[in-house]
């Protein structure tokens, strides 16, 4: 099924609690002298213009970053990404994780990016062409097998679907296994939706009973972007979690708190 894109959604809470979440471990890695591999399963366009009609139908955008992206420190690693991107595309500028990625990683790092939506990746193509990335029409949850283990093995997969297929929320748990079976030392980033319905619940238990190392799950919940709206909330689950990410995700929920 390829009708998902992330325009609609762009900027919202969900979207800031991954994209924090991301830089923080990104910034980690890269602050060792140490080349690393960044893949990404389900990349979207990479960059988005929340000022375009269809990010302002929903309006997703104005209860996350542009409520409370001003509260993280200007010295975070997601503040810094975001000032940049909107100085060189406008104010209104919003970056995918590929972009805070290509932005944040070094010349000697390597970077893969997966999105099988036609139009979404013409427009993740253009948006990566200045950065020295690979962009592959492929299918995300395949390329995570046959790319594993990388080249450097040290580094970061974020698996961040759409979750259209509902039998992704089965997969997700094996699929996670092998990856880690394959890439022991790999930072493994699973994010997904808390639903009004609680789909996400049997994914979850089966992610938590995988017994995989240094797990950190954190879920973040808030009210929906609009009445009806399916998703009340946000959830990472990261394996290999980098040194600190607890931290970060407890100002996260400070962050968060003070929406009300």
């Amino acid at each position: 099924m390829l009708s998902y894109q992330h325009i609609y959604h762009a900027g919202n809470m969900a979207d800031l609690h991954k994209h924090a979440l991301l830089a923080a471990m990104l910034g980690y890695l890269t602050a060792k002298d140490k080349p690393l591999s960044y893949i990404e399963t389900h990349a979207g366009r990479g960059l988005y213009d929340l000022g375009a009609p269809e990010a302002l139908k929903t309006g997703e955008a104005a209860e996350g970053v542009l409520r409370l992206g001003g509260r993280l420190e200007a010295a975070h690693p997601f503040a810094r990404v975001l000032t940049r991107i909107r100085a060189v595309h406008g104010p209104d500028a919003y970056p995918g994780s590929p972009l805070i990625a290509a932005e944040m990683l070094r010349q000697d790092d390597r970077i893969t990016l997966a999105e099988l939506h036609p139009r979404e990746f013409a427009a993740l193509e253009a948006a990566m062409a200045p950065y020295p990335a690979r962009v592959v029409r492929e299918d995300g949850l395949q390329l995570a097998l046959s790319l594993t283990p990388p080249d450097p093995r040290r580094g970061l997969m974020l698996i961040d679907p759409s979750y259209e297929v509902k039998a992704d929320y089965a997969a997700l748990p094996p699929l996670l296994r092998k990856v880690h079976a394959k890439w022991n030392v790999g930072v493994l980033a699973l994010w997904y939706p808390l639903l009004a319905s609680g789909a996400e619940r049997p994914m979850v238990a089966a992610l938590d009973a995988l017994g995989l190392p240094k797990v950190l799950r954190h879920e973040l919940r808030f009210p929906p972007a609009r009445e009806g709206h399916g998703m009340v909330g946000s959830g990472m689950f990261v394996v290999n979690a980098p040194f600190g990410l607890a931290e970060e995700a407890a100002r996260l929920d400070g962050v968060f708190a003070a929406r009300r």
